[in-house]
């Protein structure tokens, strides 16, 4: 058994949606050997070393389904074991988690086995060590037949202890994860920021961001004062507050003076370190106090040590949120109690045999540990591990009562006393905090600290949550929904508009078209799209960006509070959606491209893929009535309304749907051309005729017009007012500027040039369709060619589309062959043309693009019409216009895409503005020579 690939999804997908790893694996010779003919031996091992597959109800929807489908009949297959094991390793690690699926690929002993995750890096190690554990129980008999790396020193239990430790430095802690499931009760969208505990929560110019308990609120000044125990204790003890008496000391010799000045007990412990390190309580005499100096003194980042005198009393947090007391916890070292019979040891172990505790924070309580700081209190109490302790007397193994070394909470929020309550704001207040704890101390903190005595030892920023959300005892407090409420008022926004296209053709397009109307209408737009990543109209990160990564670049940033998202197929087949759900949704069309790619083998299951778009839009699903496979996609969308876009005014499905008072655009047809016409709820909206759409060449570019159709109907969605719509249309060209690539029209040569990206059947369809709309007086001439990733029959269909419809044909390859021949593609493109009817004296293989569109360019004469599918459009462009100028640049070979990392964006910026400066240059430069003439 062997893991083939693997796929990390993030957010919506093909499979669920919420984030999953598929692995494609090949059970080899085990797709002869279900579970139950492995044997109840097998099985038996399994059960032991994960008893939580127990409650698995797996197809019976039951606790011990799995286990029965273990053992049924013939079993299950492995595979599907091994999704279930994954799934359990994950839940022992601490993570929630309960979704899995195993299908067949169509391929022998090959299957798709998906399953839920939290964290990355700890949803693929859960698979991995799931895979190693099955393959370590094999009968000796089954070992000897498989192909697999064994490791004869694998042991369970140490690799899941491993396991469980790694999973917490990936996993949020307590605090962090709090927070944000506070925030998903909420519905506040949150994106982690590093592999630690910062956090965003909000999108775009709405975020706030966390780390740990830190909020973007918090204030430096305040944090840097929490933590200078000296700074505290004077600032509340200036204030009236309750402080024990302090000295700060820088050795040993000066810890033993002040602990005199003080009077015993005192407490040592260093200036600026937290959560307990390097405390030492109730320290009685001259070398109690100089072994605690030297414990400070590890832990301390300065020189600076604090000697205090020593509070007797129960150790309470008191929690502070926004100026509120929202939870106290009496806080207990964690410690034994004996029983007359039992060694300490003994009783440590029946500790920890509680299921509440687990490894560090796996679960509410962590283990007891007999370290070094238990056996020093034990060396002074003169007991050891092995003394057995009389009934009913507790040894405590910490001298502080942090959860994080095995100490125990009580929840007494709701009776502490009103004047403790004050006490604990004001001093939260005084270090100007918004979120802080309070360390008290008090015998009992149902009494003023003003009648029986008590004092504030620690004011921490960053205070941790564990104790309240998980108490050993008492109720748990929601005190991380009382800090998200803090960041976001109730009537405060946290999500920026979000706009999802997709489709096969027409995406960057219309995307560039609703960011301009959106961004004429007064909003900063962050854009995804196959040329980049771009914010308020400027590129961000240059290259093709219209994946997860490239969705999360835009939610990120600050400056954006609306968002346009390209979403293309390669992408959602990777690593799915990258975001939860968006406000509306467009599927612009569905058909054949980059089939055979992916798993992706017709246009129906390419629907599929597209149509988690479109599942999840939560507002709009804007869908094109006139692609039946779009068509299909209105069963599935979870949306509250759908919005059809149709250029058939007869369409029968679109007018019963109007009919009913839902909502549509329509091309309309008139005396003067044809009407962008919007209809909704009774009402018959004109929103602008076609011809007057710039970018649809007057109208004659139906695929644009299609567009701009688009683009009106989901900037209506959102509420744009109609004019914004109508002026953002006008406005909008395919200028080499506004739409690089994209039907980029070139007429300052005697001969009309247009460049278009056009890489699929469709694509160079509707591109011979538009050649045909136009008046030419001379030849119609094209440069083509088709990706070599691409099925025989797409090239076959590419090649056919265009046959008839120019008078001479330049067939070329792209850069990358992606696995065809030199000459391959142009070479089955002629055979196709030639098979189409068009003579082979009007066909011309030039495999390389430069030279193809200088043989095209050259052999335009006045009135021709020459359409090129460029490749690298960039390249392209420079050629068309800098053709027969005096300062034509060298065309050089197609430079990398940039990135952020090797390229700056002012100098991807200045390179696109010279591009277009050029090209005005060139053109006022004929235009000088012409008026010479």
């Amino acid at each position: 058994m062997k893991i083939i690939s693997t796929n990390v999804f993030v957010g919506p997908n093909v499979w669920a949606s919420f984030p999953v790893i598929r692995h494609v694996i090949d059970l080899g010779v085990l797709e002869d050997w279900p579970s139950a003919k492995i044997g109840s031996e097998f099985i038996d091992a399994l059960t032991q070393a994960l008893p939580g597959l127990a409650e698995h109800g797996c197809s019976y929807r039951e606790p011990g389904g799995f286990i029965r489908r273990l053992r049924e009949d013939e079993g299950t297959w492995l595979g599907h074991v091994l999704e279930h094991c994954a799934i359990e390793v994950q839940n022992v690690a601490g993570s929630d988690v309960t979704f899995g699926r195993t299908r067949g690929t169509g391929e022998p002993g090959q299957y798709n086995m998906v399953y839920e995750y939290r964290q990355r890096d700890v949803g693929l190690d859960a698979g991995k060590l799931a895979m190693r554990l099955l393959m370590h129980l094999l009968p000796q008999s089954f070992k000897e037949q498989v192909d697999y790396d064994f490791d004869p020193e694998f042991n369970w239990d140490d690799e899941l202890r491993s396991f469980v430790l790694r999973a917490q430095r990936k996993e949020f802690g307590p605090s962090t994860g709090s927070l944000v499931k506070a925030a998903q009760e909420r519905d506040i969208p949150w994106i982690r920021l590093n592999s630690g505990s910062l956090v965003q929560f909000g999108h775009g110019k709405y975020q706030k961001r966390i780390q740990a308990t830190i909020t973007s609120e918090t204030k430096h000044i305040s944090v840097e004062i929490s933590c200078d125990k000296e700074d505290t204790h004077n600032l509340l003890n200036d204030l009236g507050l309750p402080v024990p008496q302090q000295r700060m000391v820088y050795s040993a010799r000066e810890a033993v003076r002040a602990a005199a000045r003080i009077g015993h007990p005192v407490v040592v412990k260093p200036l600026d370190a937290n959560h307990g390190r390097g405390v030492s309580i109730n320290l009685n005499s001259d070398e109690e106090v100089e072994a605690g100096f030297a414990e400070a003194k590890e832990h301390s980042r300065s020189r600076a040590i604090l000697v205090e005198s020593f509070i007797t009393g129960f150790d309470h947090r008191m929690l502070v949120v926004n100026n509120k007391l929202v939870a106290v916890a009496k806080r207990v070292p964690g410690h034994v109690v004996g029983d007359g019979t039992h060694t300490i040891a003994e009783l440590v172990d029946i500790v920890n045999e509680d299921p509440r505790r687990g490894i560090g924070h796996e679960k509410v309580l962590t283990m007891l540990e007999i370290d070094n700081q238990a056996k020093r209190l034990m060396e002074n109490a003169g007991v050891t591990e092995k003394t057995v302790l009389p009934d009913g007397e507790v040894f405590y193994l910490r001298s502080t009562a942090n959860l994080s070394t095995g100490g125990t909470a009580i929840d007494l929020t709701d009776v502490v006393h009103p004047d403790n309550r004050d006490m604990a704001e004001r001093a939260i207040m005084a270090v100007g905090l918004d979120v802080g704890g309070v360390d008290f101390l008090i015998d009992d903190i149902t009494k003023s600290y003003k009648d029986i005595g008590g004092a504030i030892v620690e004011v921490n920023a960053a205070p941790g949550f564990r104790m309240h959300v998980a108490p050993s005892e008492g109720q748990p407090r929601d005190v991380a929904g009382k800090v998200i409420d803090m960041l976001f008022p109730a009537t405060e926004e946290t999500r920026i508009p979000i706009a999802a296209i997709t489709g096969t053709n027409g995406k960057t397009t219309t995307s560039r078209m609703l960011g301009h109307i959106i961004k004429t209408s007064g909003k900063t737009v962050g854009m995804t799209s196959t040329d980049g990543v771009y914010v308020d109209g400027k590129l961000s990160v240059k290259g093709d960006m219209t994946g997860p990564k490239s969705a999360q670049i835009v939610l990120r940033d600050p400056a954006v509070d609306f968002a346009v998202m390209e979403t293309a197929r390669g992408g959602l087949v990777r690593s799915g959606l990258g975001y939860q759900r968006s406000n509306v949704a467009a599927c612009l069309n569905v058909s054949a491209d980059h089939l055979g790619l992916g798993g992706i083998n017709t246009v129906e299951e390419l629907a599929v893929v597209k149509r988690v778009v479109v599942e999840s839009a939560t507002d709009t699903a804007v869908l094109n009535a006139d692609d039946i496979n779009c068509l299909k996609m209105a069963d599935y969308a979870g949306a509250d309304q759908i919005f059809y876009v149709t250029t058939n005014p007869g369409h029968s499905l679109v007018k019963e749907h109007i009919k009913a008072g839902g909502k549509a655009i329509v091309l309309e047809k008139g005396m003067n051309g044809d009407m962008l016409t919007i209809y909704d709820n009774g009402l018959h909206i004109p929103v602008l005729w076609s011809h007057l759409i710039p970018a649809a060449l007057e109208g004659k570019a139906i695929f644009n017009v299609q567009n701009a159709m688009f683009a009106a109907a989901m900037a209506y969605s959102f509420g744009v007012d109609l004019d914004n719509i109508r002026h953002g249309l006008r406005t909008f060209d395919t200028s080499y500027f506004q739409a690089p690539g994209r039907l980029n029209v070139y007429d300052e040569h005697p001969f009309k040039v247009i460049l278009d990206y056009g890489h699929n059947p469709a694509a160079l369809k509707a591109m011979a369709a538009l050649a045909d709309q136009l008046e030419v007086k001379g030849r119609r001439l094209c440069v083509v060619a088709m990706p070599g990733d691409r099925r025989d029959e797409d090239i076959v269909d590419g090649a056919a589309a265009l046959a008839g419809h120019f008078d001479h044909f330049i067939c070329k390859a792209d850069d990358r062959r992606r696995g065809r021949g030199h000459d391959e593609v142009p070479q089955m493109m002629r055979q196709v043309l030639i098979d189409n009817g068009v003579d082979d004296a009007a066909i011309t293989i030039i495999p390389d693009e430069v030279e193809a569109v200088t043989a095209a360019l050259e052999q335009a004469a006045p009135g021709d019409l020459l359409v090129i599918f460029g490749d690298d459009t960039t390249r392209c462009w420079k050629q068309i216009i800098y053709f027969n100028s005096d300062s034509e640049a060298p065309v050089t070979e197609a430079a990398p895409v940039a990135s952020p990392i090797d390229t700056s964006f002012e100098d991807m910026f200045e390179s696109d503005q010279n591009l277009i400066r050029d090209a005005r240059g060139v053109r006022l430069a004929r235009d000088i020579s012409e008026d010479a003439d």
